[in-house]
């Protein structure tokens, strides 16, 4: 399965690091980071300034403990055109959201390419975002609250998808 991961609009510096790692854990072919999402160096023309690339990359490195240099990633400030073109690509897009109508991801039988979009820690995913995914899928909880941690829910989503493709789906 090609999978890669959208991580749309994260605001901690902390979830961005560890979802570079989870990301590196379960073979993700492309992190796309978007939006105001602090990303670390760019591996090509980074157009930031020298101080804040500088200090982005090593508290996003504190946590992704060098997944950030094996990870293969990119920024893109257009979401939406991005999502298009891995459309166009042929990737389905999977958004991770609690909505009236997401399935749980045990419940979703992945294609063979995955592209999967994490949201806002506090707003999740807006709704325009939403509308452009082919499914949209969601971790049943069991406590009290509604929602995992952004870069918590990550690792479970990769890992429940690579899982279904591995050895049938989850239960």
């Amino acid at each position: 399965m090609q999978l890669v991961v959208i991580a749309h609009n994260i605001r901690s510096i902390h979830n961005v690091g560890s979802i570079f790692r989870s990301c590196d854990g379960f073979g993700v072919d492309h992190l796309y980071i978007t939006g105001y999402s602090p990303y670390p160096e760019l591996p090509e023309h980074d157009p930031r300034m020298p101080h804040v690339i500088e200090k982005l990359t090593r508290q996003i490195s504190k946590t992704a403990i060098g997944a950030e240099k094996t990870v293969e990633f990119s920024h893109h400030n257009d979401v939406m055109t991005l999502v298009d073109q891995l459309k166009s690509d042929g990737f389905h897009i999977t958004a991770l959201e609690l909505t009236s109508n997401s399935i749980a991801l045990y419940s979703f039988s992945p294609p063979d390419k995955v592209a999967l979009i994490l949201g806002e820690e506090i707003d999740g995913i807006n709704i325009d975002l939403l509308r452009k995914a082919d499914t949209v899928v969601e971790i049943p909880m069991y406590g009290t609250k509604e929602s995992f941690n952004v870069s918590v829910a990550a690792g479970i989503a990769l890992y429940g998808l690579r899982e279904s493709r591995s050895y049938g789906k989850i239960a």
